[in-house]
């Protein structure tokens, strides 16, 4: 075996208001790499940083972007970045989106930045009162092909609404707010948010009176290291949409697709409970285990991830039941039985 808005009133209509172009570690911890090419300037100076005078590393500020990866998807990747960095700010985080950018030599293997080579980002401007913000572009923010559209809008969206700051975004290029984007003319008569999907899966029962919900699959880097990719898709409206997302995280991953299932095929959802407090337990069933076995992590992490994603609240806290039994244990040996949060950094993943 192999931090948003709420998404309750969101529709197929609007999501698809952005046209689809389909292009064809984890989260507690990563293994280390095989052996890379010497560093670019940006990375050499981040190392010799790093190094005290006791010759020990120091612990470098991390910073989470969605990149996209060998399967031209967008994966959330949280990155290790020169000592000094304003990890804090959006305008770094974009800056790593730029393609052979300041910090594209920081890049895991296998993953690229998808905003043109050039793409200058001037500034970026958090609206406090409506978790609003402005980005500017300019340089080659327009030089780019159509298909890869949608996927820059995603990539920039999801990226700066991963903080509890901000939940909408919006573009400006050269001085001017973008009524629509400059090469396939898609529409932004309003800010964007992650109602506009990811990693779009629209399977074969499309229809436009339907809901977002977004799913954490698995995926493997070209040198071995595991990692999760949010995938979203198109449920009936009007049900819970915890329980529809995971729903679907049991369905797996498309079939043509090279994403990993992380559930067996005799995985059942039992129930979805949300306390007072806000904790959502999620039960679920599969005879393949028996009391007391060790349940992989990559299954238990992708329920956290899923039920997090979907739920109103940034922080809500997820705790799991499995086959009945009150204590759950990973294979990382992280009780999961216990409420716990969306990790704060997700994949990862060394370079």
């Amino acid at each position: 075996m192999r931090k948003i808005p709420s998404l309750r009133k969101a529709s197929a209509a609007a999501l698809l208001g952005i046209p689809v172009v389909l292009s064809g570690c984890g989260m507690f911890g990563a293994q280390s790499s095989e052996a890379i090419d010497p560093p670019p300037r940006i990375q050499e100076a981040a190392m010799i940083q790093a190094a005290e005078g006791d010759g020990k590393l120091a612990t470098l500020p991390l910073t989470t972007v969605y990149l996209q990866d060998q399967q031209g998807m967008l994966a959330p990747v949280s990155l290790t970045l020169p000592s000094g960095t304003d990890v804090s700010s959006p305008k770094t985080a974009l800056d790593t989106l730029v393609t052979g950018g300041a910090y594209a030599g920081m890049l895991p293997e296998g993953f690229k930045g998808v905003l043109p080579q050039g793409t200058v980002v001037q500034n970026v401007t958090i609206h406090s009162d409506d978790k609003l913000a402005v980005v500017e572009f300019s340089g080659n923010f327009a030089k780019y092909d159509a298909k890869d559209e949608r996927k820059m809008l995603e990539a920039v969206t999801w990226t700066l609404t991963g903080t509890p700051e901000i939940n909408n975004v919006q573009i400006w290029v050269d001085g001017k707010k973008l009524s629509q984007m400059p090469v396939n003319s898609t529409p932004l008569p309003e800010p964007l948010n992650r109602a506009v999907g990811i990693n779009l899966d629209l399977g074969e029962s499309f229809t436009t009176n339907s809901s977002p919900v977004t799913v954490y699959f698995s995926a493997a880097s070209p040198a071995g290291v595991q990692y999760y990719v949010p995938v979203t898709r198109l449920v009936a409206p009007g049900g819970d949409r915890v329980q529809a997302a995971l729903n679907e995280l049991i369905k797996g991953p498309a079939k043509d697709g090279e994403l990993e299932e992380v559930m067996t095929g005799g995985t059942e959802l039992q129930s979805v409970k949300t306390s007072e407090d806000g904790t959502v337990t999620v039960a679920l069933k599969d005879d393949m285990f028996t009391e007391g076995d060790i349940v992989p992590s990559e299954l238990l992490q992708s329920v956290v991830l899923t039920t997090a994603e979907n739920t109103v609240s940034k922080d809500a806290k997820v705790q799991i039941e499995w086959n009945g039994q009150k204590t759950v244990k990973g294979d990382d040996n992280r009780d999961y039985s216990a409420p716990v949060s969306k990790p704060e950094y997700i994949n990862e993943i060394p370079i």
